[in-house]
């Protein structure tokens, strides 16, 4: 690895309250859904961990399947923290999740108390720690009882294998009847990660108000769109970009001439605020104060500083506001 200075790391990170809670998150945290997998380059991976922590990302969010393959990103994030992070455990906030497909058979996903145990103890070790920060369930499951999911997270804190837990891409109606029972429980729900941004806003239809009634964090995943909403598709698709090389989640159908123009109107309103399109994206969540955090992806060291500097000016005028509303509605 190479040798990365510590020494000033909280000097200019922002750190936000998670909803009513005592924690706080980096305004900032590192995913680690893509690029820390068995197939990627572990050298690579150690030093983007060790670059966020020297710049005050202090939340690594990881999930039972994250790779590929999955488990993998797990086990490379514990190798790393034994290796190199171990006298700091206490200065991380480090999540995982369960609830998409693991292993086989009728217990290996969803939200059956049996799968969210086993898969939170099958975490740990291959993380090699006794519990993790934030657990959470990684979807709704339409076939189990709420109740039951939501006493396992329950059982999860009271076993001390997590100290807080949340959901991920839950909708507001379900959102709320989670939160009202973890707290019967007495386990409050600490954050929703839901998939929000600039081109998926459907979170602002009821979810984010009934996380701000319940004093619930919000930590958004894919902020950049999977990539759309940076100046990389500006000229033509690179050839180490998501579409070109993977195209499962990102593919050139979603690179329309339409969507393309809306890319580069933004980008016109991201240069007029002295910010790269992707440094606009983050910023235009963050400047919602109930968001907590914006979990980002990065599979380059400069794609994290990048990523910092966008947190210089996460304010933005009215006007500002309306021109972004008209491009994405199609009216500018």
């Amino acid at each position: 690895m190479n040798t990365i200075d510590l020494t000033n790391r909280y000097e200019s990170m922002i750190y936000r309250r998670c909803g009513n809670s005592g924690l706080k998150l980096p305004a900032l945290s590192l995913g680690l859904w893509h690029n820390f997998g068995h197939v990627n380059v572990y050298e690579n991976s150690k030093n983007l961990i060790a670059t966020a922590f020297s710049k005050g990302i202090t939340h690594f969010d990881l999930a039972n399947n994250y790779g590929p393959p999955p488990g993998s990103a797990e086990e490379t994030f514990g190798k790393i923290l034994k290796e190199n992070f171990k006298s700091y455990r206490d200065e991380m906030i480090i999540s995982s999740k369960a609830g998409y497909k693991m292993w086989d058979g009728p217990y290996g996903e969803w939200g059956s108390k049996k799968y969210l145990i086993s898969s939170l103890d099958q975490s740990l070790k291959r993380m090699k720690l006794d519990y993790v920060d934030i657990f959470y369930h990684h979807r709704p499951d339409p076939d189990t009882p709420l109740e039951e999911t939501m006493a396992a997270l329950s059982l999860i804190v009271q076993q001390g294998k997590a100290l807080y837990v949340g959901i991920s891409n839950y909708q507001a109606q379900d959102a709320e009847k989670a939160f009202r029972l973890l707290k019967e429980m007495g386990t409050p729900c600490l954050i929703h990660q839901p998939k929000y941004s600039m081109f998926e806003r459907w979170v602002e239809d009821g979810l984010m108000d009934v996380l701000k009634e319940h004093g619930v964090g919000c930590i958004p995943f894919s902020p950049l769109a999977q990539g759309l909403l940076t100046d990389k598709y500006l000229h033509g698709i690179p050839a180490d970009s998501r579409v070109a090389t993977s195209g499962v989640f990102l593919n050139e159908k979603n690179l329309t001439p339409e969507k393309l123009a809306v890319i580069s109107k933004l980008n016109e309103v991201a240069k007029s605020r002295n910010q790269k399109l992707a440094q606009m994206a983050i910023a235009w969540l963050l400047k919602d104060d109930r968001v907590t955090s914006v979990l980002i992806g990065a599979s380059k060291l400069e794609q994290i500083i990048d990523s910092l500097e966008g947190l210089n000016n996460i304010s933005f005028s009215s006007e500002e506001l309306k021109e972004i509303d008209s491009i994405l509605a199609g009216k500018s």
